[in-house]
């Protein structure tokens, strides 16, 4: 499943917005192809231009309600047409994903008491861990997530004290009933605060898998993300 919603404050239209000749949401989906376990790849959005856009390249897309407030409610919406075990939900502002990424996150399904998964990774020197854009995630000794929020979690209170910050990837997969049960529900406490809707599901008692990627990806928000993802991919495809 990618949620493509056309609306964004800092780059409007951005699904459609060109990279190496192509829509981004196309290159999204081809992601999503390479993923070996997709047995079936949907684009749910908001717009009809964004859906004409995926049909004209051979692509499956479901119009959605235009006021889901996240990703997950518009995937859920989705899954209420089109039964599944397992939704795995890729972001349509991920052009760069690494489909490896997409094997990992369904891995813990392998147990079947896992609801819902996503990935983190160590923060790299270069990472500002104050940087509220980067979200962070906590976790037992079990990689069960305990919290995620955009503050440094955990605080370091002791000088002597070597903590580990997590990184949060948002990608997520989802056993049916959990993500039925998210869409019927409202935004939570929690998830207002951070603005994070991966707290919704801890707050109805779900819990959260998180294991550890060496992969990272570049969410595509601002025009100078825009012009990275074009570097990379026309380096890719040798443009």
């Amino acid at each position: 499943m990618i949620p493509a919603r056309f609306a964004s404050s800092r780059l409007p239209g951005k699904p459609l917005r060109k990279i190496a000749g192509q829509p981004m949401i196309w290159h999204v989906y081809q992601r999503a192809r390479e993923c070996r376990a997709a047995s079936r790849v949907v684009v749910a959005t908001d717009h009809d231009e964004i859906r004409k856009t995926v049909l004209a390249f051979g692509g499956e897309c479901l119009l959605t309600r235009p006021d889901h407030p996240t990703g997950s409610d518009r995937v859920a919406e989705v899954a209420q047409k089109i039964p599944a075990d397992i939704y795995l939900n890729l972001q349509g502002d991920e052009p760069v994903m690494d489909p490896q990424m997409l094997q990992e996150v369904l891995e813990p399904f392998a147990d079947p008491n896992t609801p819902v998964s996503t990935l983190k990774s160590r923060f790299s020197p270069a990472d500002k861990v104050e940087n509220p854009n980067l979200v962070k995630v906590v976790v037992d000794r079990e990689d069960w997530a305990l919290f995620f929020s955009r503050s440094p979690i955990p605080h370091c209170r002791r000088p002597d004290s070597d903590p580990v910050f997590y990184l949060h990837h948002g990608i997520y997969a989802y056993r049916r009933e959990p993500l039925l049960a998210f869409g019927k529900s409202s935004p939570t406490p929690l998830e207002r605060a951070e603005s994070l809707e991966q707290l919704r599901f801890l707050e109805l008692g779900f819990r959260i898998k998180v294991p550890t990627t060496s992969h990272r990806s570049i969410g595509v928000d601002t025009e100078k993300d825009l012009a990275r993802v074009e570097g990379i991919i026309s380096k890719t495809l040798k443009i």
